[in-house]
């Protein structure tokens, strides 16, 4: 499989990308991913990117017997990018949802999640119900963004910014100008278990399941959907896992059991 470096950015049909230096060859299959989305795919100090999803595209991409590029775009522009066949494949902790199995195809999940609350240590805010008034900040067509557009009122949430992904929220979190961040819990543990300053107050349920996604009816996510199936009966996934989150992945989820491509219900 060809190894993959990353040079500097630039603009492609409007979405801001950073692709693998250039080669004779193009890669045989491209990945979109939100750089910047920890524990699943980010770039450390000295350029490399790394991730949950890095390491398990990766591997598919290895028994599949193809290369891969990653291609840097912006999480609500994932969609676009995948239906009109610039890329491949996205990943970057996509949640499985109803409307989105009307315009893209996904392979069977890796991951069951739930949404969080994430404030600062010294701000006050102990959970849902103590941002009333306040302004939480999402993730721009994440469904974060979506729990907020159906339950913000219920709570009485002030105002909404959106965001580009998690980095630029969590330095206005930081600096005050919003009071809570709401986005998929397992990244924000990870971001804040060595920031004591930010702190996850709640947990809000909601049964998501992270998976890749597709083109509608790519003939591509059936054959990487068979090899999560294979990577699932190994042990590998539930090694990535124990990898980037530190504990074993439960017999019950979708981490480790072997479960049906999903389909409108």
């Amino acid at each position: 499989m060809k190894l993959f470096s990353y040079v500097a950015a630039s603009v492609v049909g409007g979405v801001l990308a950073m692709g693998v230096a250039s080669s004779a060859n193009a890669a045989d299959l491209t990945v979109g991913a939100n750089i910047g989305n920890v524990p699943w795919e980010f770039e450390q100090a000295d350029g490399t990117v790394v991730g949950f999803e890095v390491d398990l595209v990766n591997e598919i991409a290895k028994r599949l017997g193809k290369s891969v590029e990653f291609v840097n775009i912006p999480f609500n522009g994932l969609f676009p990018a995948v239906q009109s066949g610039r890329i491949d494949m996205a990943v970057s902790s996509i949640t499985i949802t109803d409307k989105r199995l009307e315009s893209v195809t996904f392979a069977q999940p890796y991951y069951d999640s739930d949404q969080s609350l994430t404030a600062t240590a010294a701000g006050g805010v102990t959970g849902l119900d103590a941002m009333k008034g306040k302004v939480v900040g999402v993730d721009t067509g994440s469904t974060g963004d979506m729990w907020v557009t159906q339950n913000g009122g219920e709570y009485g949430i002030g105002d909404v910014r959106r965001y580009e992904g998690l980095s630029p929220a969590m330095l206005d979190l930081t600096a005050g100008r919003i009071d809570g961040y709401i986005s998929d819990i397992p990244a924000l543990l990870y971001y804040v278990k060595d920031k004591p300053n930010l702190k996850v107050v709640e947990r809000i349920t909601t049964g998501e399941k992270y998976s890749i996604m597709f083109n509608k009816d790519a003939a591509l996510a059936t054959e990487v959907n068979d090899v999560i199936t294979e990577l699932k009966k190994e042990g590998f996934i539930a090694g990535l896992h124990e990898t980037w989150f530190g504990a074993t992945p439960e017999d019950t989820t979708s981490t480790v059991k072997v479960l049906d491509m999903p389909t409108l219900k």
